[in-house]
């Protein structure tokens, strides 16, 4: 079993997606709304993709 370090994320979930620009703006919605929960959300692009991963973490 690893144990987790301090400041350490956490992978809850992620989710491949169509590439959208509005994506951006939901997850900058939801880390607003939602930072007092211990989570994070990310979005990431590969350089040449039109796949988006979006993914949860636990703080």
């Amino acid at each position: 079993m690893t144990e987790k370090k301090p400041n350490e994320l956490q992978l809850i979930a992620s989710l491949q997606l169509t590439s959208n620009n509005e994506l951006y703006k939901i997850i900058d919605f939801l880390n607003k709304n939602l930072k007092d929960r211990n989570v994070v959300f990310g979005l990431s692009k590969g350089p040449h993709s039109n796949i988006m991963t979006m993914a949860i973490y636990k703080t």
